[in-house]
């Protein structure tokens, strides 16, 4: 079988602390009138699977692409489970998120989840935003679940401040909440096992609490993540491409490629998927828009 790059359909999620900028910024066709903070890009999951937009594969899913094809899809690349290994989405955070924690895998085989590290990029950014990731120097378990008890548990997490095309790397078992005002691309291990430890005393949709994981959360944070910084990637000029490593690690790999005009370049190397934003609509801002991911087997991530 021939391969071209693959477009896939964004699937939204509505969310207590979501907006509609996935529609004024990226030009996304929003359901109306729901809080939307989520687009799943590229998604194998029984919450959600990406379907096929163009070429011969399109109303395929990437659950059907995984079943039929996928030694030629995945290269020399692992699945997770059977599945595609990587979740992608565009995040809308008009709210802050939730304080959370996905499990490492040890702490996910006992509690029967999925582990999941992952990765945010800063698509933009409201002056004063920022991130709770990680501990603050000189937190144990104990004081943590004292501030717990007594609804201070963000008075332990470290914030940062941060701006457009600031990245974060989160490894499982690392402590976090996105902060309100923030669009940020989300590259993650293909689970979505989520305990949430605080939610600031709100309610949710149906004007109730929204279920905390406390017990389970204790177990996976990792309290010995003290402050950690953001993603430390030099630029380097490549041709008329400036590029940056972000990440670089076992489960994925990603990078930052600008340039000034459009550039011809070649999907990978051919030995694992290769994942990249691209446009169908033109945004509604300056900034650069991913409504869809192409993906190639001919390619690396």
């Amino acid at each position: 079988m021939k391969w071209h790059p693959i477009v896939f359909e964004p699937i939204f999620k509505e969310r207590i602390w979501g907006d509609r900028r996935l529609e004024t910024v990226y030009g996304k066709p929003l359901p109306p009138g729901l809080p939307i903070g989520e687009s799943w890009e590229i998604a194998d999951r029984p919450e959600g699977e990406s379907r096929v937009r163009n070429g011969p594969l399109a109303g395929n899913t990437l659950r059907w692409l995984m079943e039929k094809h996928q030694a030629e899809l995945l290269g020399e690349a692992a699945p997770c489970n059977g599945r595609f290994p990587l979740l992608v989405k565009i995040l809308d955070a008009q709210d802050v998120l939730s304080l959370q924690v996905h499990p490492p895998p040890e702490a996910a085989a006992r509690l029967g989840g999925e582990p999941k590290t992952e990765m945010w990029y800063i698509a933009d950014a409201e002056p004063g935003a920022h991130l709770l990731v990680g501990l603050k120097r000189g937190v144990t378990r104990e004081v943590f679940e004292r501030k717990l008890r007594d609804g201070t548990a963000a008075e332990c997490v470290h914030r940062v401040a941060v701006r457009p095309r600031d990245a974060m790397f989160l490894p499982s078992g690392r402590v976090h909440a996105i902060g309100a005002g923030l669009l940020i691309y989300e590259i993650q291990q293909n689970s979505d096992t989520t305990y949430r430890v605080f939610d600031w005393n709100r309610v949710g949709a149906d004007g109730k609490p929204r279920p905390l994981h406390i017990r389970e959360a204790l177990e996976s944070i990792r309290f010995d993540d003290v402050e950690p910084g953001l993603v430390d990637a030099p630029e380097r000029r490549e041709g008329n491409v400036i590029r940056r490593e972000l990440v670089k690690d076992a489960l994925f790999e990603a990078s930052e490629e600008r340039a000034a005009a459009p550039v011809l370049r070649p999907l990978g190397d051919g030995r694992r998927p290769w994942i990249a934003p691209a446009s169908r609509e033109k945004p509604k801002s300056a900034r650069p828009a991913a409504t869809e991911f192409p993906s190639s087997r001919e390619s690396s991530p």
